[in-house]
């Protein structure tokens, strides 16, 4: 079965620039030149919230794991987090000097990395909201940036038609790709871990392997790709393309599976869903999209579970499918023992989905708290310069009255 259409949301004024979906998949944000940030609800007859704070355009939005919090990036040179309820309040970030294109939180919820026509890639502590430190080796703007899963490299695009590969914790570039004939528009990793796709204004898109520095896979287009996005399985990407379509590739055979047609005028940004039954698009004709992706279950359901007990990179190595297909039966073997399993180990199972359940709701709690405390912060500052402001005026009056 093909990817079919499942909603279409319309609200913004202006171009989309970005989307992304809460962990449930209840919710769907979106960013806008509009200056707006939306948050859609994915049930029915749920209304939308549109988030008014930035006073420019929004270039980039990204849920925190937890998705409890959500970060976006703008042309006003800010950085924002917001709480997806109706209130809709948000704390300000301000360290880049210019438009900020690019925001992703590490896996872990606890960093934020952000980049900017600044030329400057920059790390943020979520809970503390405080800036860390600041990458700087490419000479142009800098598109887009994006943690590694275990949160350890940085990965980072740039109109110097660079993609550079940083070191967190010593901050060192370990290596520049040099390959791209343009801009290099966006870029992220594999789930793995083990390579890096990254798209560009040349009308390619191209695969990476981060550990050998090679690369792995080229897709040549006829259009400027702006955005891409790994399947959870590792196995497929989907691109957004300047000609209006999305494509969706297959990884494993290295060729396109489809092409989509939806938007009118450029389609600017495409991402999948954390389990990737769904993916959204957005454009320049002001539509957000949530597409089924209908990919036969057998393809992806396995390999995501096999992936979870610590398979190695997808992408094979020496160019043939034998790794892969191993891991396949074995995750296929797994599902079918775990079932005749006795009972005991189900509840085992259960107990464990409930803690990690309860857990994932503390983090989320205490986004929020963190959130809700910097916020009455702002507020005290607000009301403290206030006061200030009401006394000096007394002292004024008092003043003239004497004088």
């Amino acid at each position: 079965e093909d990817p079919s259409l499942e909603r279409h949301f319309k609200g913004h004024r202006d171009a989309v620039t970005s989307v992304d979906f809460s962990l449930n998949k209840k919710q769907l944000a979106s960013g806008s030149m509009d200056s707006c940030l939306m948050i859609w609800n994915m049930r029915p007859q749920m209304r939308a919230y549109r988030f008014v704070g930035h006073k420019d355009a929004v270039m980039c939005v990204q849920f925190s794991p937890s998705g409890h919090l959500v970060a976006s990036g703008s042309r006003d040179k800010t950085v924002r987090l917001w709480v997806p309820s109706v209130k809709g309040e948000s704390t300000v970030f301000k360290a880049h000097t210019a438009t900020v294109r690019s925001v992703h939180f590490s896996s872990d919820g606890q960093s934020l990395v952000t980049a900017s026509d600044d030329k400057t890639v920059k790390v943020w502590t979520v809970h503390r909201q405080k800036f860390l430190f600041s990458l700087s080796q490419h000479i142009n703007w800098v598109r887009c940036a994006r943690f590694s899963p275990d949160g350890r490299l940085i990965v980072s695009a740039s109109d110097d038609k660079t993609v550079k590969l940083w070191d967190k914790t010593s901050r060192e570039c370990i290596h520049s790709f040099c390959e791209h004939g343009g801009f290099v528009n966006h870029v992220d990793f594999h789930p793995s871990g083990t390579c890096i796709a990254a798209a560009g204004t040349d009308n390619t898109v191209k695969v990476w392997d981060v550990r050998m520095n090679r690369l792995l896979q080229h897709y040549q287009g006829n259009a400027v790709v702006n955005s891409l996005s790994f399947h959870p399985s590792g196995n497929y990407l989907v691109t957004a393309s300047n000609d209006s379509t999305l494509k969706i590739l297959d990884l494993l055979e290295g060729r396109l599976l489809y092409t989509l047609h939806g938007h009118q005028g450029p389609a600017t940004c495409v991402a999948f869903s954390r389990t990737g039954d769904l993916f959204a698009s957005g454009g320049s004709d002001e539509q957000v999209m949530v597409w089924k992706t209908n990919f036969d279950a057998a393809d992806y359901g396995d390999v995501l579970k096999t992936q979870k007990s610590g398979t190695s990179s997808i992408i094979p190595e020496d160019g043939t499918h034998q790794t892969l297909q191993s891991e396949m039966d074995c995750g296929i073997h797994l599902k079918k023992t775990k079932t005749q399993d006795s009972g005991r180990n189900h509840e085992q199972q259960e107990e464990e989905t409930s803690l990690a359940n309860t857990l994932e709701h503390i983090m989320g709690q205490l986004d929020v708290l963190t959130q809700t405390v910097s916020i009455l912060e702002q507020r005290l500052t607000l009301t403290e310069d206030k006061l200030k402001e009401c006394l000096e005026n007394q002292q004024k009056i008092i003043q003239n009255k004497m004088s």
